[in-house]
């Protein structure tokens, strides 16, 4: 390979990667209740009186009221999720009229009909797939906050 080729591969990947990581790391969105990094796990990242949890309703991201919040309906900068690839799958949000909310139940990471949204059985949302946030043993998708 040439190693402008090279060069270029790298300038296109590296912004791509790092944009996935440029948030704040808040756990993974999984309903396995063993894996320290889940948000099931009520003494790892799911625990409640850790600031950064979204299980916190005082803290930042669990604050019905804060614009950072999964669980405020009105947020501005919600937490976005992230497969083990980091692609983008979705606003970890209570907002239904947010295109990219897991809670729009007609956008694309919330319908029960696309193929990546977290509610479809047979999709991303699958209970087999080993990074579906609906897999008991699954590690889940990454939270990453601003």
């Amino acid at each position: 390979m040439k190693p402008s080729l090279f060069l270029a591969i790298l300038l296109v990947a590296v912004p791509v990667v790092s944009f996935a990581q440029s948030g704040q790391y808040l756990g993974n969105l999984s309903a396995n209740p063993y894996a320290p990094n889940s948000t099931s796990n009520q003494f790892g990242a799911g625990n409640p009186y850790n600031p950064d949890s979204i299980n916190n309703p005082f803290g930042t991201y669990g604050n019905p009221y804060s614009p950072n919040s999964a669980t405020n309906p009105y947020a501005t900068n919600p937490p976005k999720l992230y497969d083990s690839e980091g692609n983008f799958r979705g606003n970890l949000s209570a907002n239904p009229y947010d295109p990219d909310s897991v809670n729009n139940p007609f956008g694309r990471y919330g319908s029960p009909y696309s193929p990546d949204s977290i509610n479809n059985p047979y999709g991303a949302g699958s209970p087999y797939r080993q990074d579906s946030p609906n897999n008991p043993y699954g590690s889940g998708l990454e939270i990453y906050g601003q």
